[in-house]
Formats: C-alpha cells, sequence, structure tokens
C-alpha cells in the first residue's frame, strides 16, 4: 500500500549543500527534459516497488463505472485500427525548424513541450485529442525533492494510439503540483515518438550535425559557486543566469 500524500508543512530552514552538488541539483529549464538520470523507477519491472507514495488519484472502479465513455485506464479501443490521413501524417513526420529545437546546458537536443501541442493541433485540430492518465501519480522521495511518474494514453478521434509513463523531478514539496504537469508533459512527448514527430531528435547523425551547425560547447562562470562549467548553447543565443561568461 502506498502513503498518500497530503498537505505536507515545508521546513523554513533549508539543508545545506556542498559546492560539488549544486549544479546537478539545478532544475533544467525545459520540463520535457528536466528528469533526473539518478532515478531508476520507469525502468524497474515492477514500477509502484520503487514509489513510496502516491496522490491518490485515481480511482480505477469509479473510472470502469464511467458510463456512456470508454475506459480509457484500461481501454486499447482503436489502436492500429487504420492510418491517419495523408494530410495529418505529412505534418506529423514535417522536419524541424532549425530555429524551434533547443539545447540543455548538458548538450541534449529538445523540442519545447508546447510545440508538440501545436504540431498536434495543426494535424487533427484543438479538441480532437487528449491525454488520458492510466493510473495515479506516483512518488519516489529523495531528501527534500524527488522524483513523481504517471502512465497516459494519447487518444486522437477516440482512437488510443500510443501510451507512455513521464516522469519528472521536483525539488521541494511544493513544486510537486508544477511536476505534476512536467510529468504530463513529457508522458505527450514520449507518446509523440510514436507518430513521428520530432523524430529526429533521436537520430544520432542528425543530433551531431546539429549541434556542429548551430551549437557551441564553451567554458562559463556559474554564478552561485563561481566556478567554471562547460555548457552547450546555441550559437544565436547569449549566456543567460545562473551562468555567465
Amino acid at each position: 500500500m502506498f502513503e498518500v500524500f497530503g498537505n505536507a508543512s515545508s521546513s523554513k530552514s533549508t539543508p545545506q549543500t556542498s559546492n560539488a552538488n549544486v549544479l546537478q541539483n539545478e532544475p533544467t529549464i525545459d520540463p520535457v527534459v528536466n528528469i533526473s538520470r539518478d532515478f531508476e523507477g520507469s525502468e524497474s519491472k515492477a514500477i509502484e516497488s520503487g514509489f513510496s507514495r502516491s496522490l491518490n488519484d485515481f480511482n480505477k472502479h469509479e473510472m470502469a463505472e464511467t458510463s456512456g465513455a470508454q475506459n480509457w485506464s484500461a481501454s486499447f479501443h482503436g489502436l492500429s485500427n487504420e492510418a491517419f490521413s495523408k494530410e495529418a501524417q505529412e505534418i506529423l513526420s514535417a522536419e524541424l525548424p532549425s530555429d524551434d529545437i533547443e539545447i540543455t546546458p548538458d548538450g541534449l537536443l529538445y523540442l519545447p513541450e508546447i510545440k508538440y501541442r501545436r504540431i498536434l493541433n495543426r494535424a487533427f485540430g484543438a479538441g480532437a485529442w487528449g491525454l488520458a492518465p492510466r493510473g495515479e501519480t506516483l512518488i519516489q522521495s529523495s531528501g527534500v525533492g524527488g522524483l513523481l511518474t504517471r502512465e497516459y494514453g494519447l487518444v486522437i478521434h477516440g482512437r488510443l494510439v500510443s501510451i507512455a509513463r513521464g516522469e519528472q523531478t521536483y525539488f521541494k514539496e511544493a513544486g510537486i503540483p508544477t511536476a505534476t504537469e512536467g510529468c504530463k508533459s513529457n508522458a505527450l512527448m514520449r507518446c509523440c515518438k510514436d507518430l513521428g514527430i520530432a523524430s529526429e531528435l533521436w537520430d544520432p547523425r542528425f543530433i551531431r550535425k546539429f549541434k556542429k551547425q548551430y551549437c557551441e560547447n564553451i567554458f562559463v562562470e556559474y554564478v552561485p559557486t563561481k566556478k567554471k562549467k562547460k555548457i552547450w548553447k546555441r550559437k544565436d543565443e547569449e549566456v543567460e543566469y545562473p551562468f555567465k561568461r
């Protein structure tokens, strides 16, 4: 059984961290890629066994009793039933404009989550698609922060087209509501891979070519600690806080 998450009171004192840990504890800019490599919950054979708490935001029995609608927490209705229209497929598989692609300080290319939503809206229309939760939000605590995860199904025109588990790190208890949105966006990104959206971002040759043409790896100063650090950035953008040249 999971401990049900309630309104936890946050401590007024902040635990001291060494300078060596400051950089790795900094959240990344975009929620889609803000995933700590320290957690392996989503790779476990039994996801629930690695998480100690739940937000208690899912009731399978209530979902099953819903009348007049598909129970997307368990249904696979419409999966691989038929291909989308040629027009929709062209929009989904279109090459990304170079200006849309971002890079994290540690060198990961990504597409901001809002742009996945825009592509889906162009291909199918606003309101014709949605993410349906297929389980509760699970939490794994680690110090003052932790990781949360939830499984979602991408439903388009009343058909299930993909299932993915989203995950998101958080750095204090008060950040859990925001982290749930990041988790949802992460699941959306993973579902969109099945539709071919931004598929080049997983192509090693494209990644190397893009980074060589549009990005640079430079030494900067991390302002809070005044330590030197090498980061990646786009050539057409300035170094931003918490870094400076």
